[in-house]
C-alpha cells in the first residue's frame, strides 16, 4: 500500500492538533483493544492520533473502535506481519513521534507523557521503551543487549531451565530500572522519533513477527541513534489477545526470526557450517521446547508464552 503525497499532506493537517500518534498493529484484538484506548486516554495531557494498522481482523474489534474521536483503521489487505503493518499504519501519520504498540497493552496514567519526557532528555534517541510488567506485576526484561552468537546460544540452550545462567542475565540486563541506552527495547510499546525510524527505512519487512524490534534496535545505533528505556514510564502488557491455540505456531515463529537475525550476521561461505548448525539448532528447540516451557512454568505459577524467549 502506497500513501501519495497529497494523501499524506491531507491527513497532516488534519490531524495537526496531534503532538503524537499512536499505531496499533491489530489482528482480532478483542476486548483488549477497548482497554488499551481507555488507558491511552489517560497516558497523555496532550491530543493523540490513533491508527489501528488492521491485518484481517474478523472480530469487528478495530470498526468499533474507530467510533471513537481521534481512531481510525487502516485495513493493510492481509495478514502482513507486524512489522510490515506498523511501517504502513507509521506512513500514513504526520507527527514527529510515533508509538508502535500491540494492542493488548494497558498504559498507566502519565505514561506517554512521560516517554515524551524522556526522549526529551536525550537529543540522540531514536526509540524510547517503558518499563513493562506482567499482569503479575513482574517487570519484564524489554530493555536488552543485541545478542550475540555465544551469548544466544546460552540464553537459547539454559535460559528457561537456569534463568541465572551468565548469558541470559547479561543478555536480558535483569537489574534495578534505570534510564539508560539499551542495545534495543521490546516492539510490544515503542515511542520512534520519526526523523530515526524513516532514515533506517522502519522495520524489516521479513520479519513476520519476532526480532523486527531487535533488528530495528541494532540498525538506529548503527545510523547513530540510541535505544533509550524509561523506566519512569509503565505499562502492563496482558498477552490476551495470544491463544493457547497459537501459540506453538508463535513459538515456531520466533525461531524462525532468531535464526533470520543471527544468520543475517555471519554471512557468506565461511560461516555456512555455522549457520547450518543455527537452523538445525533452532529448528529442533522449536519443535522440543515447548512442553519444557509449560512445565517450567506451571512449577513458577507462570503462563507467559514468552518464557525462555
Amino acid at each position: 500500500m502506497t500513501v501519495t503525497q497529497p494523501e499524506r499532506a491531507a491527513r497532516t493537517g488534519a490531524q495537526r492538533s496531534a503532538s503524537v500518534s499512536v499505531v496499533a498493529v491489530t489482528y482480532s484484538p478483542g476486548p483488549a483493544l477497548a482497554r488499551f484506548l481507555d488507558s491511552l486516554a489517560l497516558a497523555s495531557s496532550e491530543p493523540v492520533e490513533v491508527v489501528l494498522a488492521d491485518n484481517g481482523s474478523t472480530d469487528g474489534a478495530p470498526e468499533q473502535a474507530a467510533e471513537r474521536p481521534g481512531v481510525r483503521v487502516l485495513a493493510t489487505g492481509g495478514n502482513l506481519g507486524y512489522g510490515r503493518a506498523a511501517n504502513l499504519g507509521v506512513a500514513t501519520t504526520g507527527t514527529d513521534w510515533v508509538v508502535v504498540s500491540n494492542p493488548d497493552v494497558v498504559w498507566q496514567p502519565g505514561a506517554l507523557d512521560e516517554l515524551l519526557a524522556v526522549a526529551g532528555r536525550w537529543p540522540r534517541a531514536g526509540a524510547v521503551g517503558p518499563l513493562i510488567r506482567t499482569e503479575q506485576g513482574e517487570v519484564y526484561p524489554s530493555a536488552r543487549e543485541l545478542p550475540s552468537l555465544a551469548q544466544g546460544i546460552g540464553h537459547a540452550l539454559l535460559g528457561t531451565i537456569w534463568p541465572g545462567n551468565r548469558w541470559t542475565r547479561r543478555y536480558r540486563r535483569e537489574q534495578l530500572p534505570v534510564e539508560r541506552a539499551a542495545g534495543w527495547l521490546s516492539g510490544s510499546c515503542l515511542l520512534l522519533r520519526r526523523a530515526a525510524f524513516d532514515s533506517v527505512h522502519g522495520f524489516d519487512p521479513r520479519y513476520f513477527m519476532y526480532f523486527e524490534d531487535v533488528d530495528l534496535g541494532e540498525r538506529l545505533a548503527a545510523a547513530g541513534w540510541l535505544n533509550v528505556y524509561a523506566p519512569s514510564a509503565e505499562i502492563v502488557h496482558t498477552g490476551s489477545h495470544a491463544t493457547d491455540q497459537n501459540r506453538r505456531a508463535m513459538f515456531v515463529e520466533h525461531h524462525r526470526s532468531a535464526y533470520r537475525y543471527l544468520a543475517g550476521r555471519y554471512p557468506g561461505r565461511r560461516w555456512a557450517p555455522v549457520r547450518l548448525l543455527l537452523r538445525a539448532g533452532l529448528m529442533a528447540r522449536a519443535r522440543l521446547w515447548p512442553p519444557l516451557i509449560g512445565l517450567t512454568a506451571r512449577l513458577r505459577g507462570r503462563g507467559n508464552e514468552e518464557e525462555g524467549a
